[in-house]
């Protein structure tokens, strides 16, 4: 796929957006090469939290981070691998990198792994591009990217004419299709199905995947509880989920927030179509209580 056909690489935000794709492609083709090796050319290591990462992760960041400030000096770039920068702050635009989402599904050999990287402007993601390496699969929003002007979400893959995203018009609980984690599972997640009389679920590790699939309508829900989830793993997929017509908050009904010193998602994330996102906050209120 040429620039010249990328939806929204004429709009306000184009050169951006060219630039985080080709970006994105190369990290894409890196971390494939990377785990094609296997074993021990993966240099698994655990950092603070008992994650891991893998020499993979830390070569993709640093050619998406070099890339960045080659191309938009002025922009504070943050990445997962990087050393926070408090700049981001009171900065207009912040660039947040997440260069293996899901690195346990890329160390198993999982398909379920993504590049990500989204722009912040005045601390809210307007731009976002989630590549998945294994089927050569591109979601990507922006403004200018809707045949209106306006911002609008894509996808493209091999074989097949990009086309435009919008989330499902699943509008009752009962016919929501949950996408879960497929290395963090916990009981949570079935208290969490108990409660909204969800039957059908996918596992999935990349939190940016998993709001892909609510983008592409073949999943209406994403919950998770848990506090582990950073700024770099919503703000691309937010971008794009918002761009498809879809509402992320925390499990509280709060908005995602990119302007604060901590950068972790203390109260857990809930994504959906938007059509059943106060239905399902309210059915799981109980679940979740303001601490």
């Amino acid at each position: 796929m040429t620039t010249n056909v990328i939806a929204g690489a004429a709009g306000p935000l184009g050169r951006e957006l060219t630039v985080a794709i080709e970006l994105a492609r190369r990290a894409g083709a890196l971390v494939a090469e990377v785990r094609a090796g296997g074993g021990e050319a993966l240099g698994v290591e655990l950092k603070a939290g008992d994650e891991p990462v893998t020499v993979a992760d830390r070569a993709a960041s640093e050619l998406i981070v070099a890339g960045l400030r080659a191309a938009f000096p002025d922009d504070v770039v943050i990445s997962e691998e990087n050393a926070d920068d408090l700049a981001r702050l009171t900065a207009r635009r912040v660039w947040f990198i997440d260069p293996i989402d899901g690195t346990k599904d890329f160390i198993a050999g999982r398909p379920g792994f993504s590049v990500m990287i989204g722009l912040c402007e005045d601390h809210a993601p307007v731009l976002g591009v989630v590549f998945q390496p294994t089927g050569d699969r591109l979601f990507w929003a922006a403004p200018g990217a809707a045949p209106d002007g306006g911002a609008a979400a894509w996808f493209a893959a091999p074989g097949e004419a990009p086309r435009r995203l919008h989330v499902s018009d699943v509008r009752d609980a009962a016919g929501i299709r949950l996408v879960a984690s497929a290395s963090h599972r916990t009981a949570a997640i079935d208290a969490v199905k108990s409660a909204l009389g969800i039957a059908d679920e996918l596992n999935i590790g990349s939190v940016g995947l998993k709001l892909a699939l609510i983008s592409l309508a073949e999943r209406e829900l994403y919950v998770n509880p848990s506090p582990k989830c950073k700024a770099w793993d919503t703000c691309a997929p937010e971008a794009i989920l918002r761009a498809a017509g879809g509402v992320i908050t925390d499990t509280h009904g709060e908005a995602l927030r990119y302007d604060q010193a901590d950068l972790g998602r203390g109260s857990g994330l809930v994504a959906s179509n938007g059509h059943v996102h106060a239905e399902v906050l309210a059915r799981l209120a109980h679940l979740f209580p303001r601490r």
